[in-house]
């Protein structure tokens, strides 16, 4: 499917339903390597929406992928991103990235951080094809995490 026109927005409440399928959908095929649903699948979307910390990325009116980004005195940790499975692999994804760098630029933050599941193996070739680096593997919330940071060039 080739995207036509990208737009990158912040995400408003009318969203939160979209958001959910499509968090629902991009990761539901980890379930079964995880054990239980992943944590973007019950992230609390509207209370992140009100937040502000949801974009997402619209296609010809339609919601095809989201990035949740919360703003740290240090740094702007990346929370989730996801692309509706029909359009995966057509450069949403590095998009929403390119918006987190642009984002932690415009509030002056120098890195960006992120963790992702160690059973999503994909993620952990993905992101270092995006200048992430991985720091270090740990446990959080009961889940198995491999940790990334990009540091962004001052400016």
């Amino acid at each position: 499917m080739a995207i036509a026109v990208l737009k990158l927005r912040k995400a408003a409440p009318g969203d939160v339903a979209e958001i959910r399928v499509i968090a629902a959908a991009a990761y539901a095929p980890y379930v079964a390597r995880i054990g239980r649903p992943p944590a973007p699948m019950t992230a609390d979307y509207p209370a992140a929406v009100e937040r502000g910390e949801v974009w997402v990325a619209v296609d010809d009116g339609t919601v095809a992928g989201l990035i949740v980004l919360v703003p740290r005195p240090d740094h702007l940790l990346l929370e989730n991103v996801a692309v509706r499975p029909a359009v995966q692999g057509t450069g949403i994804g590095a998009r929403l990235l390119a918006l987190a760098d642009d984002q932690a630029m415009r509030l002056g933050l120098p890195e960006i951080r992120l963790y992702t599941n160690a059973a999503m193996t994909e993620n952990l070739a993905y992101y270092p094809r995006h200048g992430y680096v991985e720091t270090h593997r740990g446990e959080g919330d009961g889940f198995s995490r491999v940790y990334f940071t990009k540091c962004l060039p001052a400016g």
